[in-house]
């Protein structure tokens, strides 16, 4: 008996099932929420989205990183072809379901709450709009990489590591001083 490795598919295969019933588990409890209208409910949508951003955001931080390293990496060797798999499933698994539960329960907050009033809110949406460019350039540079095309050097991705926590900041300080 053979030991499996994650490049394998039957592991691919099990983690995204249990993803996919993560994602699943996640949504019956907002369909629950929504359903019961506790008086809290405004708390409780604000939770779940504060948990998406926190998801979504641990991808930005972390893919880069792959990404220097597998800069390193000879395409074609077992490092590359792990670093691809690595980059795919955290994409895939984590960091897209995360942006799309963000911006769901996002506009939702902010259609609800806030009726889209207010300057501060109207700079959130468009630094979120500027982090989810910085996700499609990530989710290219994964099926760069995946295709073993071109890559940038690792300089780059530090620098780009680096996109994510600036619009991150200012997008904290928007939702908690709203300046104006």
């Amino acid at each position: 008996m053979t030991a499996e490795k994650q490049t394998d598919r039957r592991p691919g295969r099990r983690a995204a099932l249990r993803a996919g019933i993560a994602l699943c588990g996640f949504a019956a409890m907002l369909a629950a929420i929504a359903v019961l209208r506790p008086d809290d409910f405004f708390l409780w949508i604000k939770a779940f989205h504060v948990i998406a951003v926190i998801a979504w955001l641990a991808g930005l931080f972390y893919l880069p990183r792959l990404f220097i390293y597998h800069t390193d990496a000879e395409p074609g060797s077992t490092q590359s072809e792990t670093f691809k798999v690595m980059e795919y499933r955290l994409l895939k698994v984590i960091m897209n379901p995360a942006m799309m539960i963000t911006w769901v329960l996002g506009l939702y907050l902010a259609w609800s709450v806030y009726g889209f009033q207010g300057g501060w809110l109207h700079a959130k949406i468009a630094l979120v709009v500027l982090l989810t460019m910085a996700h499609v350039h990530q989710s290219r540079a994964v099926r760069q990489f995946a295709a073993d095309g071109p890559r940038k050097p690792a300089r780059y991705w530090r620098m780009m590591n680096e996109v994510p926590t600036v619009l991150m900041m200012l997008i904290v300080i928007l939702v908690v001083v709203k300046p104006f």
